[in-house]
């Protein structure tokens, strides 16, 4: 199972750089991660070649970008064992993912009295929109809790499900402590009430094989830009009935089928999701980031990933005041931890003076910080071009600033 990692890293034009006179060591992955010279040239084969926009020309252009951007759909659809690519919306990102489920999907099903369900480490994504509609249609939003290790307290989860429950959004894997949420269990245990279930697999999907038919999951949501991909692209997977009975999300072009004054007639899917021009040439670099990470093998990624992660975690244990926040006992990918003395965001700041990028703050996950009753946190999250010798150089400028502010 083990991979080239050096390979690898020749594949990622941006390591080959220097920050304040040291060489790059990126460790934000679960903020953004590099994209490898095949997305970028993919994205710049459709812009040199091929840019037109898709499904309404009959120009050879338009012909190859229209078949590109649909091939991207399949790859996707491929990606996540979905039934059919009419189950594949392209969106921004797993955020308009949610929106549009929270929108189309809950301002239909979810009503005064019901309930929506989330859990306690949710990326802010997957609770604002679920405030929002709850408050807007007067519904009660729920929250499962999470202990101090940051596991989901399931032992409290069939008490907060019950008839009144429509929705269940859960995150695969939590980007501020790097839980691994058992997703089938609850899958199940929610279909049990009649409830749907909403995944947030944003931080999961570079992780860990996802099969959507065998989790039954009703909805799944992900972004390019977390799987060595572009930004501003990401995928809506819904089961197809579902998508069906949802009315649209916005109105304009290429969500119709017939327009007049007097009434819309609207596009079968996924189109009548997809209005507008869309990132045409973010899809085409999304299939190329599925290619790549299928060529690599996402469990052998994951397994040297893993192989990171336990080793800093061991790193983590010897460091003299450094706390681990998140330490349940299935975990993947992210390190985070606070160190006495030093605010996350001056750490961040003397890290990047080493050359080592890393997240300091509340990860757009407040909700978790104010449970372990901090600020904020540094997260040093890994990749497949990641090295031990880089999680040494993270420890020795941990020791460096530790003993500057001593």
């Amino acid at each position: 199972m083990s991979i080239d990692v050096q390979r690898i890293r020749a594949e990622f034009p941006v390591l080959r750089q220097q920050v304040h006179g040291r060489d790059l060591v990126y460790l934000d992955n679960a903020a953004t991660t590099q994209k490898p010279r095949a997305v970028i040239d993919a994205l710049r084969r459709y812009y040199e070649h091929d840019n037109a926009n898709v499904h309404r020309g009959v120009h050879a252009l338009s012909e190859r970008a229209t078949a590109a951007y649909e091939g991207a759909r399949a790859s996707l659809r491929a990606l996540l064992n979905a039934r059919s690519v009419r189950e594949i919306v392209f969106v921004r990102g797993a955020t308009e993912g949610i929106n549009l489920v929270a929108s189309s999907w809950g301002g239909t099903h979810v009503g005064a009295g019901d309930e929506v369900l989330i859990t306690g480490m949710e990326h802010h994504s997957n609770i604002v929109p679920w405030q929002m509609l709850c408050e807007r249609v007067g519904a009660t939003l729920k929250v499962l809790p999470i202990d101090q290790r940051g596991a989901l307290c399931l032992d409290q989860l069939d008490a907060l499900l019950s008839e009144r429950t429509k929705l269940v959004g859960v995150v695969h894997l939590s980007n501020a402590l790097g839980t691994i949420n058992p997703v089938s269990e609850i899958i199940r245990r929610a279909h049990a009430v009649g409830a749907k279930v909403l995944i947030d697999g944003a931080q999961a999907v570079a992780h860990m094989p996802i099969d959507v038919q065998a989790l039954d999951c009703d909805f799944y949501v992900t972004s390019a830009h977390k799987m060595y991909g572009p930004t501003g692209i990401g995928v809506l997977y819904a089961k197809e009935a579902l998508l069906e009975a949802m009315p649209p999300y916005q109105g304009g072009g290429d969500m119709i089928r017939m327009v007049t004054f007097e009434r819309t007639e609207y596009n079968e899917l996924p189109y009548k999701f997809e209005a507008g021009t869309p990132n045409i040439a973010g899809a085409i670099g999304f299939a190329a980031a599925v290619a790549w990470l299928s060529a690599q093998g996402v469990e052998r990624l994951a397994a040297h990933e893993q192989q990171l992660l336990d080793y800093a975690t061991e790193r983590a244990a010897a460091c003299d005041g450094l706390r681990l926040i998140g330490t349940a006992s299935r975990r993947a990918t992210v390190l985070s931890f606070v160190l006495d003395g030093v605010h996350p965001h001056d750490l961040g700041t003397i890290l990047d003076r080493e050359g080592i990028a890393i997240r300091a703050g509340h990860h757009c996950a407040m909700p978790v910080m104010q449970h372990f009753g901090v600020p904020a946190t540094a997260r040093a999250s890994f990749a497949a071009y990641n090295t031990r010798e880089e999680v040494d150089a993270l420890f020795a400028a941990l020791a460096k600033a530790r003993a500057l502010f001593a």
